[in-house]
């Protein structure tokens, strides 16, 4: 226990630095891209957010059938993308036929692969779960619409993003109370993005009334506890990853922040249609 435990420190102040880092850039992507090339900002913002997940999936998760992984992610966020930005009026609904075909060709994948092909069911996952992940962030482009603008989107986009940071930064200096043996993230990360989110969703509305205020405070509070808790998964995974540790270092800050905010994206469409932001 007392040799792991300076490790696991040391992991923390190198990780989760530069996690902080791509999550700021990628906010900032989503928050000023929209004002900066009109129509097609969020379209750059969310291709750019795609491509960094799925050139990061498999150094970072260790994922088996590496290649077929990444050819189904990149496949994946194509077609996402190009379903909801060809159509004149697109429905959400519609992204729905991208992991359905997508689930069919990762079974094939599995299929496919060189004997001995080692841990199918893991292999298996981790393409889905890619697959649904830039499915999710291909909401994105639909956010502004729901949301009534590009100004609530960006609230969402500066809410996860906040809280994000915020959780980065205190786990960087004191990942306490530590939440697994092994994981280099803690209780006190978790409620100061909590706390971030909010006070950000309440900036960024400037409530009037109480029901103002309480559709700020369930904004932040759901968007940041989303993003804390996929940020907390991707933690897991990478600990559990037995991919190139090199290749991992690089690649985890990318999958921890990255992977939050396409966690997000389909919880801030559903929030849009419901609450103003």
């Amino acid at each position: 226990m007392t040799a792991a435990a300076p490790s696991v420190e040391g992991w923390a102040r190198v990780q989760h630095l530069p996690a902080a880092l791509v999550a700021a850039v990628g906010t900032a992507l989503l928050v000023l891209l929209p004002d900066q090339v009109a129509e097609h900002g969020t379209l750059v913002a969310v291709v750019v957010l795609q491509a960094a997940l799925v050139a990061a999936w498999v150094p970072a998760t260790g994922v088996r059938g590496g290649p077929g992984v990444v050819a189904l992610g990149v496949a994946a966020a194509v077609a996402a993308d190009l379903r909801l930005v060809l159509p004149e009026d697109p429905e959400l609904g519609e992204l729905l036929v991208v992991p359905g075909v997508a689930f069919a060709a990762a079974v094939l994948h599995q299929m496919l692969r060189r004997p001995p092909r080692g841990d199918v069911v893991g292999s298996l996952a981790g393409a889905l779960l890619l697959v649904c992940a830039v499915c999710g962030l291909a909401v994105l482009l639909r956010l502004p619409d729901a949301a009534g603008g590009n100004r609530a989107a960006a609230t969402a986009a500066l809410v996860v993003g906040a809280a994000l940071v915020a959780a980065h930064l205190v786990d960087a200096v004191l990942p306490r109370p530590q939440v697994a043996a092994g994981v280099d993230r803690g209780v006190l990360g978790l409620l100061v993005a909590l706390l971030a989110g909010v006070a950000v969703a309440m900036l960024r509305h400037a409530p009037g009334g109480l029901g103002d205020t309480l559709s700020s405070v369930t904004v932040g509070l759901v968007l940041a506890g989303v993003a804390a808790l996929v940020g907390l998964a991707g933690s897991y995974v990478v600990a559990a990853s037995a991919g190139d540790v090199r290749g991992r270092a690089v690649a985890a800050p990318v999958l921890q922040a990255v992977l939050p905010i396409a966690a997000c994206a389909p919880v801030a469409f559903a929030l849009a249609l419901r609450l103003a932001f």
